[in-house]
């Protein structure tokens, strides 16, 4: 019998997947159906997946499935089988498939069983996430886009907008979901007369969301098939303008697909138009937010001095000063005006760190 958690250190499971010479496939697919026992499923899944040495994150709730992962190309088409046999609802179901991929987005299988494939923070029993709004194809969305009576709305988080999104979209400005849906909704109390498009990476989050907006009232409700991922592959195929301006944010090491020429982002220490993410180097912080080359060399992919002065101390003296430290939510986010991440804590300032 497979393991049903892995047991290898992640360094050592980054080094294999890089050394690998066969190709992958970075995927994302979702589905909202009713699972009466998650983990049977979960288990199930993760032994076949195992088998066909899948990587990548996939989330399961009585609710549905939400995966991003990376796939052999050589075992492909039989992890279509696997996928479309595992359960009735998934039979043919829609799989983004990345626009620019090295394979390289993941190194291990997880997969857990959550309350919620996406966290929306909703409690109301008569809140039904399948009645949802029209979903609108790559031509519809361009013919929309210019509509005077519609309004795109983007449902995601305040880092991804910010590197990239439709033309004209209205921002949410939060980087939760479960913050963002009834916030949408008071935004925009004044505009129910209107076509309300709404948007996200993978289709996973609008979709949700359009179900909320019609169970707030809302009637002219959209949601754009696929997501970016979807539209700008058919867009692309169909030879169509592409109405997404700059990068899409992606959840994986890649952090981020190149969609058109436009940097619309600023470097967050020097301001000059960038548009590449990184994570802070200092462990004790880790901060996700948009740094340029010269500020990276400067930094020495820090976010700050403070970090890089933090950096350079002795591995044991890093440990002791991350102890009792407690940070904010890791993202730099202009919107809330500061570094959403606690300073680095004195090494006097707390009784558990010597």
């Amino acid at each position: 019998m497979s393991a049903l958690y892995n047991r290898i250190s992640n360094k050592e499971l980054k080094a294999r997947m890089l050394a690998e010479i066969e190709q992958r496939t970075t995927v994302s697919f979702y589905k909202y159906f009713i699972l009466p026992d998650a983990q049977a499923f979960r288990d199930s899944l993760y032994r076949q997946f195992v088998k066909l040495g899948v990587f990548g994150r996939v989330y399961i709730a009585k609710e549905g499935i939400n995966a991003q992962i990376s796939v052999p190309v050589d075992r492909y088409d039989a992890f279509k089988q696997v996928l479309f046999s595992a359960h009735p609802a998934l039979d043919q179901i829609r799989l983004n498939v990345a626009l620019e991929d090295d394979g390289k987005s993941f190194w291990v299988l997880r997969m857990k069983v959550r309350q919620r494939i996406v966290a929306d923070g909703i409690d109301d029993e008569s809140f039904n996430p399948a009645n949802t709004g029209h979903y609108l194809q790559a031509d519809q969305v361009n013919r929309m886009i210019d509509d005077p009576d519609t309004l795109f709305v983007d449902m995601r988080n305040h880092y991804e907008y910010e590197v990239g999104h439709f033309e004209n979209a209205v921002e949410v400005p939060s980087d939760t979901f479960r913050e963002q849906l009834p916030m949408v909704v008071d935004m925009l109390q004044n505009d129910k007369q209107k076509n309300i498009v709404m948007y996200c990476t993978g289709g996973i989050r609008c979709e949700k969301a359009s179900a909320y907006m019609r169970h707030s009232g809302f009637e002219n409700v959209y949601h754009v098939e696929g997501g970016i991922i979807e539209y700008v592959r058919k867009a692309k195929e169909q030879g169509l303008a592409l109405k997404f301006v700059g990068k899409n944010f992606v959840f994986d090491e890649r952090m981020g697909e190149r969609i058109s020429d436009d940097v619309i982002a600023h470097c967050h220490q020097c301001s000059i138009p960038c548009d590449a993410h990184t994570n802070c180097k200092n462990e004790g912080c880790h901060l996700l937010f948009i740094q340029c080359q010269n500020c990276m060399q400067k930094f020495v992919g820090c976010c700050s001095q403070i970090c890089q002065d933090e950096l350079q101390l002795p591995s044991e003296e890093q440990r002791a000063r991350r102890v009792g430290r407690v940070n904010g939510m890791k993202i730099f986010n202009k919107s809330k005006g500061l570094l959403q991440v606690s300073v680095p804590i004195p090494p006097k300032a707390s009784k558990n760190i010597p």
